[in-house]
């Protein structure tokens, strides 16, 4: 699993004028990432799985597949409050090739502690390959706690967990009693340094999309204890990072992703596009990076 140290990032996905995935900018963005992360996240809540069919993920995984020429590590998305339905993707899905699987905890639902720590034991149980826990109770509105987590650790088909909580202490414990080799991952673009000094492994980027060398420095840095350089960094995207979940992701990083002529900015319903103002704003903040 030290092929997952590091930076990640979690893919958009491009989509051309009618919506079509667009396979070109698909190319592009592969080619403008790889060469500053160090693995590749497909069909995360950034590539807007939501509103992708399962046909269209399995084109574009394909697609992902045929075209890293540099040979990074994948990881997978595959989640859902629906228990037996994330067991039944995961046994219909070819995952070969892929590294991980990467599975958000039940939204919507709200289970108890117990429910969660049941839903991911039937997957560990389901799923071929490793399972990384992805705790975003933003988006779930529920929390996957210390104590469900580190109970779930100790499994062998689970090898870390993706944090997106935004609590330092919580993470910190997590990486003081779980197994030596369960992964703590960051969520969070800004806390990534946080999140590596208190026994953290990198990240799984959003900002990477558009931005992948200034993501590199933050992750490279904090993980070679060059402190100083770490916080130089995030501080130079404490003002753009904001305004990519303004409107909600992967909407800002898509305008992102327009300004730097890697892809459009097309995203499918029920999110829209940037408004005026929003684009006006990214436009500024990246113009100064």
């Amino acid at each position: 699993m030290r092929a997952l140290q590091g930076t990640g990032v979690a893919l958009v996905t491009p989509f051309n004028d009618d919506l079509s995935v667009d396979f070109d900018g698909l190319k592009k963005l592969i080619e403008h990432v790889s060469p500053s992360v160090d693995y590749l996240v497909v069909h995360g809540t950034t590539g807007e799985s939501a509103t992708t069919t399962s046909a269209e993920k399995k084109a574009i995984f394909d697609f992902i597949k045929a075209h890293n020429t540099a040979k990074l590590p994948l990881v997978y998305g595959i989640g859902g409050n629906n228990t037996a339905a994330v067991v039944e993707t995961i046994q219909s899905t070819d995952l070969e090739g892929v590294t991980a699987l990467l599975s958000v905890s039940p939204y919507y639902n709200k289970p108890s502690q117990e429910g969660i720590y049941q839903h991911y034991l039937h997957i560990a149980e389901a799923s071929p390959i490793p399972v990384i826990l992805y705790n975003v109770p933003g988006r779930t509105m529920s929390k996957i706690s210390a104590d469900t987590t580190l109970r779930l650790a100790i499994h062998d088909n689970i090898i870390g967990t993706k944090e997106a909580s935004g609590d330092i202490p919580h993470c910190a414990r997590i990486a003081k009693e779980s197994p030596e080799d369960f992964m703590l991952i960051s969520g969070d673009d800004l806390l990534t340094q946080d999140i590596i000094e208190a026994g953290g492994e990198g990240v799984i980027s959003v900002i990477a999309n558009g931005l992948p060398k200034a993501m590199q420095a933050i992750t490279h840095n904090a993980l070679q204890g060059n402190k100083e350089a770490a916080r130089e960094a995030t501080a130079s995207l404490e003002d753009i990072n904001p305004l990519l979940y303004a409107e909600s992701n992967p909407v800002g990083i898509k305008e992102v992703l327009r300004l730097e002529r890697v892809c459009g900015n097309q995203v499918r319903l029920p999110l829209l596009r940037a408004s005026e103002e929003l684009a006006g704003n990214i436009q500024a903040e990246y113009q100064k990076l």
